[in-house]
């Protein structure tokens, strides 16, 4: 079979040039989606009577065999010919195999409407699975948070400990991340519901072909209505590429606590063997590899998006060839963080928490601070001139390597006499966890609503 677009041209591509500009190997796994769009046009071609109905039938019945080729993935069709892409190799087995019928098949449409269509078709597709995806991971959460209710644990900001917390209240972080990631991706999803069939290389068809019935066909609830916009718009996947890079963030966070509390610096936490390597020279080692490899990859689907918003911004409308880059940074970013959602859910189920450590954690730090200024700001004074008392006193109790509650009451009182023996009901973890009832804190009825709530949403 010719070149699709050899006619102009008295020689024919340098193979440097050829190799640098064929994109099959890239874009082979839109060929079922292909597939489906050529089908779905097939269709619109017989309503429009440029297919009789036994010419329909055999164009689509050789589709339908090569879908089932195509899904075969350990052999691919066409052999080791010189397909410029995916498109192009489908229409040469197409001619090969229904000669003149074949060549009637691109009839109306272009490459430029084709092969957004059945990119939009794949980020549909690969968003249902994410979501999938990161529904498995907050369940994973969920049952962590729920087998850990009650749990104090150190609260921290700037890795000092802050204020104690229940251990459930931050597992459940992560949920309110992946939920928001949920969302974004939800959005995509509808973004990417959009038809651009039969709009052409830019102008749209000669041919009247029925854009809703090809819309139906595939699956599309709406259909684009600027033909010119429906061949450049790359938004969607450039929102897809935002929304995998901000999950991927939240991931790299994650792994970022996974290393350093499995650190033996903290012992917080321990990261089954299924999930961690060893030194190739020091036998000792247990190293957190797989969260390791996340926050690195989070940096590539960074990248990918910042690539991607570089390669439109610039470019005039409506089709460039720069587009063609725009699918290898798509699947790149798809397939890691599928890939990486689905290995921390497994990660996940094997962690398991140091009660020793987090009780060392929250004896160190003077983590019930906060607690000794809110008891002298409820016995009148202003904030400000508690949290300097408090301050004095973390100050002396570390002079005296003491702890805040181990101090007796006339230490306290020598800092101010408003101190007095009921003090000691507050400097307890217990009762700092109690205290933070307010809609979203950390004491355990607010933390029981939040685990229900999220439990509700999974559902």
């Amino acid at each position: 079979m010719k070149k699709l677009w050899g006619g102009r041209f008295r020689e024919g591509l340098d193979p440097v040039a050829r190799e640098y500009s064929f994109s099959l190997w890239v874009d082979i796994r839109l060929a079922v989606y292909d597939l489906k769009v050529n089908l779905a046009h097939a269709g619109a071609l017989e309503k429009a009577g440029i297919f009789s109905e036994e010419e329909y039938l055999r164009v689509s019945d050789y589709l339908e065999l090569l879908i089932a080729q195509f899904e075969d993935v350990e052999e691919i069709p066409g052999g080791d010919h010189d397909d410029e892409d995916i498109h192009s190799r489908i229409e040469r087995l197409v001619t090969e195999e229904l000669g003149e019928l074949g060549k009637r098949l691109h009839t109306g449409k272009s490459r430029n409407d084709q092969v957004i269509t059945d990119v939009r078709l794949y980020v549909m597709d690969e968003c249902e699975e994410i979501l999938f995806l990161l529904k498995t991971l907050s369940g994973v959460f969920v049952d962590l948070a729920e087998a850990h209710l009650g749990v104090p644990f150190p609260g921290f900001t700037h890795l000092q400990t802050a204020q104690p917390v229940l251990l459930s209240h931050h597992l459940l972080v992560y949920v309110e991340q992946l939920l928001r990631d949920q969302t974004r991706f939800e959005a995509v999803r509808v973004a990417a519901d959009v038809c651009p069939l039969g709009s052409g290389a830019l102008a749209g068809n000669n041919y009247g072909l029925d854009r809703q019935f090809i819309a139906d066909e595939l699956g599309f609830s709406k259909l684009s209505t600027n033909s010119m916009d429906a061949v450049s718009d790359r938004d969607f996947m450039m929102e897809f590429l935002s929304a995998a890079s901000i999950c991927m963030t939240h991931i790299s966070r994650l792994s970022e606590e996974l290393i350093l509390w499995s650190s033996p610096l903290t012992g917080i936490v321990e990261i089954g063997d299924t999930f961690t390597t060893g030194s190739s020279i020091m036998p000792q080692k247990k190293n957190p590899d797989i969260a390791e490899l996340a926050r690195g990859k989070a940096g590539r689907v960074l990248g990918n998006l910042v690539a991607l918003t570089h390669v439109i911004k610039a470019l005039p409308l409506t089709y460039n060839r720069d587009l063609q880059e725009d699918k290898g940074l798509l699947f790149d970013s798809a397939d890691t963080l599928a890939s990486t959602l689905e290995v921390f859910a497994g990660m996940m189920l094997t962690v398991k928490f140091n009660q020793v450590a987090i009780d060392r954690a929250l004896a160190n730090g003077y983590c019930l601070a906060t607690e000794l200024a809110d008891y002298l700001v409820k016995k009148g004074l202003p904030f400000r001139e508690a949290h300097e008392i408090t301050g004095a006193v973390v100050l002396s109790a570390i002079e005296r390597k003491k702890t805040l509650e181990s101090l007796t009451l006339e230490e306290l009182q020598a800092f101010d006499e408003r101190i007095e023996s009921d003090v000691f009901e507050c400097l307890t973890v217990q009762a700092a966890l109690d205290a933070k009832s307010v809609y979203g804190g950390t004491a355990l009825v607010r933390v029981q609503e939040q685990l229900d709530r999220v439990k509700d949403l999974l559902k």
